[in-house]
């Protein structure tokens, strides 16, 4: 998955090793899982070279997905292109 995260999600991600976000739609902080139970235990945390991109790896507690899915990635691109084609 893919998220937001500002200065006061980092910290608590640092301190608390589950996974904080910034919701932009919402404006307010998102610990992942509190309402679904699918929180994200932290395992590693790296930063890019330009210093604006942050690589979260979990453990998870069930599925990243609101959908359902193991991950919000789960849909090919070229695969529907193809079958759209």
């Amino acid at each position: 998955m893919m998220a937001y995260v500002n200065e006061e999600s980092y910290q608590r991600s640092l301190k608390t090793r589950q996974t904080w976000f910034w919701s932009r739609s919402r404006q307010e902080l998102w610990h992942k899982g509190e309402t679904s139970g699918n929180t994200q235990k932290i395992v590693s945390m790296a930063i890019d070279c330009d210093e604006d991109t942050l690589l979260m790896r979990v453990i998870p507690a069930g599925p990243a997905c609101h959908t359902g899915h193991t991950s919000c990635f789960y849909r090919n691109v070229l695969e529907e292109e193809k079958d759209n084609g």
